[in-house]
């Protein structure tokens, strides 16, 4: 239990360091364009060589929304506090799910751990078809990693859902219904595997 406790403030503390360094790199770029400082000095060009691998392909996503690229370090600033934010709340369905484990191990309690592990297992899936949404919002092309597992981890539910529910206009709503299913088995596994293996405890 301790452990894990430890690992996930670890990880919690690497995610928070993280969003400060993008934020900091993002504020002194939108400092030195302000400033209207030499693009050939040291300081433009060293801002530029960090922060672009961040910039660049959030402005041409802004371009394919029609806005304003000179927006495209605030954008970054948003979506890296948004994925610490899920990275943060994985790590922590991953400490919850492996800590309800060790509890229904414990008390040889087989109900209590299937429910954790259901449970678990909704709650990163639901993580998961979150990240995508950013990441789509971020215009983030299928050729990175990332997005490639997240489309193939989540294109399973979202495939069949896309086929049945209508879309609003141009918005795909299937994410939606989606959360929406998961949130609805997650509380039935709450109200019963959860909630009768810790009766049984009792």
């Amino acid at each position: 239990m301790l452990i894990i406790g430890r690992t996930f403030m670890f990880i919690t503390w690497v995610v928070t360091a993280i969003i400060v360094a993008v934020v900091a790199l993002m504020i002194i770029r939108l400092i030195v364009e302000a400033a209207d400082l030499n693009p050939f000095g040291w300081t433009a060009r060293t801002v530029r060589r960090l922060t672009d691998p961040f910039v660049m392909p959030m402005r041409g996503g802004l371009r394919g929304f029609g806005i304003d690229p000179k927006y495209a370090p605030l954008v970054v600033v948003l979506i890296t506090i948004l994925l610490g934010y899920f990275t943060v709340q994985l790590a922590q369905e991953l400490a919850g799910t492996a800590m309800g484990l060790v509890v229904s191990i414990k008390a040889a309690n087989p109900i209590l751990g299937l429910g954790y592990i259901l449970y678990g297992a909704l709650s990163i899936y639901l993580l998961l078809i979150l990240i995508r949404i950013v990441f789509s919002w971020g215009m983030v092309s299928y050729s990175n990693r990332i997005m490639r597992f997240l489309v193939n981890t989540t294109e399973p539910l979202l495939g069949p859902l896309r086929r049945i529910v209508p879309t609003l206009g141009v918005f795909d709503i299937s994410p939606i219904v989606a959360v929406l299913i998961i949130w609805l088995f997650r509380t039935a596994i709450a109200g019963t595997l959860l909630r009768g293996g810790e009766s049984l405890l009792n």
